[in-house]
């Protein structure tokens, strides 16, 4: 099975250093990150490790949820999936992702809306990157 890399170079203290991470497989681009961008409600240009996160599991949960809604015999289908990955303090120290947001909205033809809620769960626990933040609380929600 494959492998996919990224790396971050990181030059100086928490507070006041910077690091760029590249991603390695694709060599699709570098992103520059920082803590203090990171701990702000604005990202002013910088990423971070939850919107790296946020951007897996999105692409992976629709993937799965694609398979499972064609498992299903749904065609035509069209998702739109979004995710807000939680940072906030540790009660142990430090800071830890307490909680994921899933959004979904889209159709696949032939699968009623009860279908869609129920197969849209299946994709939630069986997404690889789901599986992988099993220690994280993720939630599902419907747009």
């Amino acid at each position: 099975m494959p492998m996919r890399e990224a790396e971050t170079v990181w030059n100086g203290t928490l507070e006041e250093g910077r690091g760029v991470v590249t991603l390695t497989s694709s060599g699709l681009a570098s992103y520059d990150v920082s803590f203090p961008t990171r701990a702000r409600d604005v990202a002013g240009g910088v990423t971070s490790p939850e919107e790296l996160m946020a951007a897996a599991h999105t692409s992976c949960f629709a993937m799965q949820f694609s398979a499972l809604l064609g498992a299903a015999g749904g065609t035509d289908i069209h998702l739109e999936i979004g995710a807000k990955v939680h940072l906030g303090p540790d009660s142990a120290g430090g800071f830890e992702i307490g909680r994921i947001e899933l959004s979904v909205g889209g159709h696949a033809a032939g699968v009623d809306d009860t279908q869609f809620r129920d197969i849209a769960d299946a994709a939630k626990d069986g997404c690889p990157v789901s599986k992988a933040l099993a220690g994280t609380t993720i939630d599902l929600t419907f747009r």
